[in-house]
């Protein structure tokens, strides 16, 4: 599974205003630490502020911080806020047209259950836990990437 640069975005900002909790923060500060696009991270921003992860600040000296404690934002529940659709393959959409191999076909089911493993992970997972170690460390979080093993089987 693929998160979408919108919901990477999201977690970023989040992220960002979990390490910055002693000052209001802008879309700026945000999308010049990422390099990111502001008018795309400002999207993304409103509808963080709309679902109440995130407020705003109006007014001159105004900015972002977080709506929640970081111990309250579940990352499962992000992630479903901010994807679009979790259709890992086209018979997930009821508005795709029918599959030939529909009636004895096992694929729907496992990659079902394959999401709601992946989903049930990040429910699991708080923006606290995300953020609780210094990543200007060494070994601090994203610092070493993860690798991951699939077994190959024979054909």
């Amino acid at each position: 599974m693929r998160l979408t640069s919108y919901t990477d975005y999201a977690l970023r900002t989040l992220m960002y205003l979990a390490l910055n909790r002693d000052r209001l923060i802008t879309i700026g500060d945000i999308a010049q630490a990422h390099d990111i696009a502001k008018n795309h991270l400002t999207k993304v921003v409103h509808q963080l502020g709309t679902l109440g992860f995130i407020e705003t600040v109006r007014g001159r000296s105004g900015g972002l911080r977080l709506g929640r404690e970081p111990a309250d934002i579940r990352i499962g529940e992000v992630v479903r806020q901010t994807e679009s659709d979790f259709y890992m393959a086209s018979c997930f959409d009821a508005n795709a047209p029918g599959c030939l191999y529909a009636a004895g076909c096992e694929l729907r089911g496992a990659m079902a259950r394959a999401t709601n493993a992946f989903l049930e992970v990040l429910d699991n997972l708080t923006l606290e836990q995300m953020v609780a170690r210094d990543p200007q460390m060494p070994g601090g979080a994203g610092v070493q990437p993860v690798q991951l093993h699939f077994k190959r089987t024979a054909a």
